[in-house]
C-alpha cells in the first residue's frame, strides 16, 4: 500500500473512530531501516534503483550530481 493510498483512506473513514483506530494499527506504513526507499536524494527526493551517490556523504541522485558537480569541485575528464 502506498502512502498516498493510506492517506486517502484515512480521510474517508475519519468520522468512524473505531474503524480509524483499527486501520491505523494494521495499515500504517513501516519505518524502513534499509532498502531503496530509505536512500533519497537530498535535493530532489528521487529514490530510484541506480544512480544514488552516497560517497563522501553526498546522498544525491546522478541527475542532481551532474548539475552541481562543478560547484562541488569535481572535474570532468573525457
Amino acid at each position: 500500500m502506498t502512502t498516498s493510498h493510506y492517506d486517502k483512506v484515512l480521510t474517508q473513514i475519519k468520522s468512524k473512530t473505531a474503524k480509524l483506530k483499527r486501520f491505523k494499527k494494521y495499515n500504517a506504513p513501516k519505518e524502513r531501516s534499509c532498502g531503496r526507499t530509505n536512500h533519497k536524494c537530498k535535493r530532489c527526493g528521487r529514490t530510484g534503483i541506480g544512480g544514488n551517490i552516497k560517497k563522501y556523504g553526498l546522498n544525491i541522485c546522478r541527475c542532481c550530481f551532474r548539475e552541481i558537480a562543478t560547484k562541488l569541485g569535481f572535474k570532468k575528464y573525457s
